[in-house]
């Protein structure tokens, strides 16, 4: 009886698992088999909102599934990303990440509780922005060869840079130029990108790095002089401003915003290949290519390490921030 017993309990422990892993296989065969939610750490209307709105009719387009994007703006983007890394390794809620919330934010601010790298599935890079280093009219700079002769000439901040925040992009570049070319601008940090372009454009600010979108139109009005990109080749949204390696003292200037989908952490293989699979033919879209391009960005090739890329760039902030002799706080 006993025997009788545990064969019993034996078969149809079995025929539980079988059971089990046919669902599993059922699961990874049908995804998506529902609309999906790619979150974005920001307001609408930024260079991160629009990237992920286009993003997001390629996805669906080849997904075969609506994907619906939510805006969880606030800190630096850490909302959102902490949204994605809290919501269940299914697949159905992705991150569009950018350099602050996956890179910056976690080195200089202890309310950040999590890691970048650690507790994020890296599904792939999607594309990037270089910054544009501009001057205002009134500040008599020109060119890049013009902003390093005049502030090497000047008292040690004398001159003054503009950015969104202190440990953005937008001012590690700021040091970055500071410690490539030996001069000593002072940081003036603004809430966000529409007062610094205004003060930029009336004069009480010398200098300012924008993203390239930010500055485009008012650089092309001649509102503002561009000096430069930030990356170490022309930009094809603006082939007529130069990069700025291309000046003696530039030469390690380069550094820009990039954009990359991510998933919760322990997401599965299948679901991460079909992900994969459908960002790398998005990125091959002759429509999303055309659309970036007229917005300041470059797709990047498809199939790129995006966790290789991630843990290089995670080196080259720590020495910017080191620089910047900013501490977490």
């Amino acid at each position: 009886m006993s025997f009788s017993f545990s064969k019993r309990s034996l078969v149809l422990g079995i025929l539980g698992a079988c059971s089990l892993l046919q669902a599993s296989v059922s699961h990874a065969d049908t995804y998506p088999s529902r609309p999906l939610t790619l979150v974005v750490g920001y307001p609408a209307g930024g260079s991160v909102d629009l990237t992920a709105r286009l993003l997001a009719e390629e996805l669906s387009s080849r997904l075969g599934q609506s994907v619906v994007v939510e805006n969880a703006g606030g800190a630096g983007g850490t909302i959102g990303a902490q949204r994605v890394q809290r919501a269940a390794a299914d697949g159905y809620t992705l991150l569009l990440g950018s350099t602050n919330e996956m890179i910056i934010a976690g080195m200089i601010n202890k309310a950040v509780r999590y890691d970048g790298q650690k507790d994020f599935t890296p599904v792939g890079m999607i594309a990037s922005q270089p910054l544009l280093l501009a001057a205002s009219k009134e500040s008599g700079i020109r060119s890049a060869a013009d902003y390093a002769q005049k502030l090497r000439a000047a008292e040690p901040e004398a001159f003054s840079f503009g950015s969104s925040g202190v440990g953005t992009t937008l001012h590690l570049a700021g040091e970055m130029v500071n410690a490539s070319t030996g001069t000593t601008a002072m940081h003036v940090p603004y809430r966000g990108v529409p007062p610094l372009v205004s003060d930029l454009m009336s004069g009480q600010l010398d200098t300012a790095y924008l993203v390239l979108s930010s500055g485009l139109s008012q650089a092309r009005a001649g509102a503002i002089v561009p000096l430069g990109i930030t990356e170490t080749k022309a930009s094809p949204a603006a082939p007529e401003i130069p990069p700025l390696a291309d000046t003696p003292g530039f030469e390690k200037v380069d550094i820009n915003v990039w954009f990359g989908l991510y998933g919760p952490k322990d997401l599965p293989e299948s679901v991460t290949n079909t992900l994969r699979q459908a960002l790398d033919s998005s990125l091959q879209s002759a429509t999303l290519q055309e659309k970036m391009q007229s917005n300041g960005a470059t797709l990047y090739a498809p199939g790129m390490n995006a966790a290789e890329f991630q843990a290089k760039e995670v080196d080259k902030y720590a020495r910017l921030v080191e620089l910047a002799k900013l501490q977490a706080e």
